[in-house]
């Protein structure tokens, strides 16, 4: 079982602090949000409330998640990053595969690429990008990164991207995992086809491990069935060590939480003071992640 401390709506300013705290406290992966503009009022109903209200406002930090991945890679040495989620369809696929393969090779390989298909309608048309077609866009824009990545003279003839050989240089010399966001049905084909893993939203342990079960015979039936598939989740229903236990005989790798939540009052982002950041990412590695072996250890350690 290995952990992910989320640092969505943290202020850019305390980030590099609490990866550093995340790290010494045994976090495998820190992840960051992403949205570039918020405007003060928007038509798009936030599909994961009740009301259809987000839960920030216009306030709300967003820092560029690859700006401050370089930043906290450059205080760390194992933490491993990614982005939960990183909207793809609202940019081009030639901006984004700079960007990821440049922090992939400046940061020893730390990086994975955590894609979802956005849910502003407001966002996308400020971006200049279309909102209806962004699910095939993305499917698309996944095999355009993937192509890039080699550094080698590449082509590519599609619905919405058609182009004759260039090169990005310098490609990147291993792979950058996808992470796939959803719960719908496509989202879950997605996965099978063109992602290395899978984040889930909200669902319980026992949803997700249907789900991951749906995904892993998808993959086989697609000759991918030896395909690593890691699981990022977090599940209402596990807020201590035997439901964290619970996730891992799920077949979830990793469990998606802020460690300071469990130990103070939070505002209604989810964020704490910095120092009471820090010190829910210490306690939290101390309590919970030094109940788990290390992942490489032995299964009987």
């Amino acid at each position: 079982m290995k952990f992910c401390c989320t640092l969505g709506f943290v202020h850019p300013d305390h980030l590099v602090r609490l990866a550093v705290a995340a790290e010494a406290a045994g976090f495998e992966t820190v992840t960051i949000a992403d949205h570039v503009v918020h405007p003060v009022a928007i038509r798009s109903r936030y599909p994961y409330s009740t009301d259809g209200e987000r839960g920030w406002d216009h306030t709300t930090p967003w820092p560029d998640p690859f700006v401050a991945t370089m930043a906290m890679a450059a205080h760390t040495t194992r933490l491993r990053f990614s982005q939960g989620v990183f909207i793809l369809p609202m940019r081009d696929p030639f901006t984004v595969a700079k960007a990821v393969g440049t922090c992939a090779r400046l940061s020893g390989y730390r990086v994975r690429l955590g894609i979802g298909l956005g849910w502003m309608a407001d966002e996308f048309e400020l971006l200049g990008h279309p909102f209806e077609e962004r699910a095939p866009r993305s499917d698309e824009m996944i095999t355009v990164l993937r192509k890039l990545w080699t550094g080698e003279l590449v082509e590519h003839h599609g619905r919405f991207y058609d182009f004759g050989p260039l090169s990005m240089v310098p490609g990147v010399e291993q792979p950058i995992p996808i992470i796939v966001g959803g719960v719908s049905k496509p989202a879950l084909r997605r996965v099978a086809a063109l992602g290395d893993g899978w984040a889930p939203a909200g669902l319980t342990i026992d949803q997700v491990a249907d789900a991951t079960r749906q995904i892993r015979a998808d993959m086989a039936g697609r000759g991918r069935g030896s395909d690593p598939l890691e699981v990022f989740a977090a599940c209402p229903d596990a807020t201590d060590l035997a439901g964290y236990r619970r996730m891992d005989a799920a077949g979830i790798s990793h469990v998606v939480l802020k460690p300071w939540a469990r130990y103070g009052k939070v505002d209604r982002t989810g964020v704490a003071s910095p120092a009471e950041m820090e010190d829910g990412i210490r306690r939290f590695g101390e309590e919970v992640i030094a109940a788990f072996p290390p992942a490489d250890a032995p299964a009987h350690a």
